[in-house]
């Protein structure tokens, strides 16, 4: 794999801003580059103020940007800026140059011509972030011997959070450089990559901007609203729930125009050509500014009218705004209640309503035009259905849907409407099949299946358990073998939620992982880790009353979480995404965390009106009084800055920075690339099986006492009477105060880790006992949001 100790970036403006902030992000040095001012084109190259000020500017707007570009702001720092007259010899120094400027093909081509060649070192490799223009004709602006190093790498915006990279060499590309800078994208930078062909908008857009007109075109077609458009297009139809025009708001509507502007001016031998031409209410949109989020307003946007957030829709025919309507179809209600995103889309389009009628248009059109791009676009079926999953979040790609829908089925569906199709689409029985624990592709080159190709270092679990890697199974839960004595225990249940069934397969896999293997990994390749504990159960003991079946569940729980803590294996999380309260406990109790570093992770209870019960508090308290007594220092501001994660339900914004909130300890790690989480937690649990020292649970702890939780309920009593938070909150976090400060006890009183867990069951089912808790908790379940009562 290609090393990169420094890159620079040419172009400051937004896309450039945060493709160095994420290379900063994976401790990469960055060179920022961007012009001189023209104010300052007089100035002498030592007035770096004037002369870097665009690049400098660019910087400030990194520490406000929303989504954060950076996983902690001090990641500024890998950043020093620059301007392109005074600091282009520095690009010597650069293992990388990455050219982020204007998309244009002359300005880019000026600038490699009189910036980047004469200042190139000899083994740097050179790419463009272009979303579209052709590399080839890019490359003729180059020597030679650059060309071998040149290539397209098209980050999708924002770079930290966007997983896609689509590579596309040119004719002259060193076939060796482009496979080792794409394993640099995968484990450095997180970044899954596609290798695209050099055509108008490669993969991604190119699908994705016919799928946007195509909806368009039926929409008109049909009278469908916006609303009724995003509807369909979100999460019933297997997509993210912004749906279409939502979407467009958000990545601008400006900049969709200008992508279907490139579309139609380039793509003069597209027999749908005319699909891409911009709609001229579209057009007339973004001339007064209606380009969505950043704009005056988009398809949608929010007015405050008589102090009531008042939602509006654009009207395309009137080219007007009038008050949005919730719209209902039974076909997209009967989708969005399956999980399972391909057999949701059956249900969809099984329908009878014309939102089904609508999807099936949109689909079929979409799936062929796809079927009809793709030896153009791409040398394989994989590269485009992970471009589309990668850079446009689609749960399934075309040709995984196809086969989810059936192939054969899609295909006599679609001549029953009469529409052309691909001939060979009519060979085809599955895009995909699993064989003996590896997934194959059919490949349209030579009619064959061929492997799927893997990165080093990825660990599917989905193809390990078809290989019959099961070593334990229920309903909520399996322990999979993966391989070298180490197990991983994943959660299956709906949103990972935690309930009976996975705290009785954590003690099973503790004690299979104990007789037969060295470790165990936690972890799983949902959309997310965990939602926390079950809240349905909870909320149904309480309606019930059933308190002491409530007070058994939570013991159960304290068991399984002090079973990760004192097996006789070392035990490692490698959470991801959304890791919520039980979620969270369950890491919080490993002996290690190998975190993907999009974790956002917190105990947060309190939002419920409930307080973390699973040892949560527990474990925070330790924590906060073992830092103490190493330090030598009083344990107040540790235990404080542990109860204000709890009591303010926080939550982190990356794995990074769980490392500031305690979460995380030193020692544990951070992967950027998703896929290798899984086996860097493995590595992790082998290291650690070497010289395991199993712990045992603690019998003297000094309770820090009820002195500082009066202190807290001072500044609580504080809080209330200026309107920050209810009495309500003032009650809840007087209680969590209570249990993690050990209790109604002096300073130095010697408890024990059993004494907090009693006193963390007892406030929980106290607190479930309080009216307000349990309204909390319904509102929660049927609005997916806290309620502050």
């Amino acid at each position: 794999m290609r090393q990169m100790k420094k890159v620079a970036v040419l172009g400051a403006g937004v896309m450039g801003a945060a493709i160095a902030a994420h290379l900063a992000n994976a401790g990469i040095e960055v060179l920022l580059l961007d012009m001189v001012p023209e104010q300052a084109k007089g100035a002498v190259a030592s007035e770096k103020a004037q002369r870097n000020l665009i690049a400098d500017q660019a910087l400030t707007a990194l520490a406000k940007s929303k989504p954060a570009a950076l996983y902690a702001p001090e990641y500024v720092a890998w950043i020093e800026t620059g301007n392109f007259d005074d600091d282009s010899h520095r690009l010597k120094e650069c293992d990388w140059v990455i050219e982020v400027v204007l998309e244009n093909l002359e300005v880019k081509k000026r600038l490699f011509q009189d910036k980047v060649v004469p200042n190139l070192s000899a083994d740097a490799i050179l790419s463009s972030n272009t979303s579209g223009l052709s590399v080839n004709e890019l490359a003729q602006a180059l020597p030679v011997d650059v060309r071998r190093r040149f290539m397209v790498t098209h980050f999708f915006n924002p770079p930290r959070y966007m997983r896609l990279m689509e590579m596309v060499p040119c004719s002259e590309t060193d076939p060796n450089l482009l496979r080792s800078m794409a394993a640099f994208m995968d484990k450095r930078l997180g970044k899954g990559v596609v290798f695209a062909k050099d055509t108008p908008n490669f993969i991604a857009n190119r699908i994705g901007t016919y799928a946007g007109a195509a909806t368009w075109r039926h929409m008109v077609e049909m009278g469908l609203t916006v609303e009724e458009v995003d509807v369909v297009t979100g999460q019933a139809m297997a997509r993210p729930k912004t749906g279409t025009f939502a979407l467009w708001d958000l990545v601008g509507i400006d900049t969709v125009v200008r992508v279907m502007d490139n579309s139609y001016q380039l793509l003069t031998d597209d027999d749908e050509r005319e699909l891409f031409r911009v709609p001229e209410s579209t057009r007339r949109m973004v001339a007064e500014g209606l380009t969505g989020k950043k704009g005056k307003g988009g398809f949608f946007k929010r007015e405050n009218v008589d102090g009531n957030s008042v939602k509006s829709c654009y009207d395309p025919e009137s080219g007007a705004y009038r008050e949005c309507v919730a719209p209902k179809f039974a076909s997209v209600g009967a989708a969005k209640q399956i999980d399972a995103p391909g057999l949701r889309v059956k249900t969809l389009l099984a329908g009878t309503d014309k939102a089904a009628d609508f999807a099936w248009r949109t689909l079929r059109d979409t799936l062929i035009y796809t079927a009809k791009r793709l030896t153009e676009i791409a040398d394989d079926v994989v590269n485009v259905d992970n471009a589309m999953k990668w850079g446009y979040n689609w749960d399934l790609g075309p040709f995984e849907l196809l086969d989810a829908l059936g192939v054969a089925s899609f295909v006599a569906r679609a001549d029953r409407d009469g529409v052309a199709l691909p001939q060979w689409l009519r060979e085809v029985e599955s895009f995909y099949r699993v064989e003996q624990g590896k997934r194959f592709f059919y490949s349209i080159a030579d009619r064959k299946y061929r492997e799927v190709p893997t990165t080093r270092g990825q660990i599917s679990l989905t193809l390990l358990k078809s290989a019959g890697g099961v070593a334990e199974q229920n309903s909520a839960a399996s322990l999979i073998d993966i391989g070298d004595g180490i197990f991983c225990l994943e959660f299956h249940s709906k949103m990972n939620t935690i309930g009976g069934d996975t705290l009785a397969m954590i003690q099973k896999g503790l004690r299979r992982s104990e007789s037969d293997g060295l470790g165990m990994v936690i972890a799983n390749e949902g959309s997310l880790f965990s939602a926390g504990a079950n809240l349905m159960l909870i909320a149904m003991a309480c309606a019930e009353g059933a308190w002491d079946d409530l007070n058994l569940t939570v013991k159960s729980f304290q068991r399984a979480m002090m079973a990760i803590k004192y097996s006789g294996i070392p035990v490692v999380a490698a959470p991801h995404s959304l890791v919520m309260g039980g979620g969270c406990e369950t890491c919080l109790h490993a002996d290690a965390i190998n975190a993907h570093a999009e974790t956002y992770m917190g105990l947060v209870e309190i939002g419920v009106g409930l307080i973390p019960a699973g040892g949560g508090t527990k474990e925070m308290a330790l924590r906060a009084i073992r830092l103490a007594e190493a330090n030598g220092a009083d344990v107040t501001p540790f235990l404080l800055k542990n109860y204000q994660n709890i009591a303010m339900a926080k939550m982190s914004s990356s794995a990074t920075e769980l490392m500031y909130m305690g979460l995380m300890r030193p020692g544990d790690g951070i992967t950027l690339a998703l896929d290798r989480r899984i086996y860097d937690a493995k590595l992790k649990a082998i290291s650690l099986a070497a010289n395991y020292r199993p712990g045992r649970p603690e019998a003297a702890v000094k309770a820090p006492g009820r002195g500082i939780a009066a202190s807290i309920k001072t500044q609580l009593w504080n809080l209330e009477q200026g309107g920050f938070i209810s009495a309500y909150d003032h009650y809840l976090a007087a209680g969590i105060a209570d249990v993690i400060t050990g209790g109604d006890v002096p300073a130095g009183t010697i408890i024990s880790e059993e004494y907090l867990l009693d006193l963390e069951r007892e406030t929980f089912l106290k607190f479930c006992g309080q009216k307000k808790t349990q309204e909390r908790i319904q509102h929660m379940l049927k609005k997916g949001k806290p309620l502050r009562n």
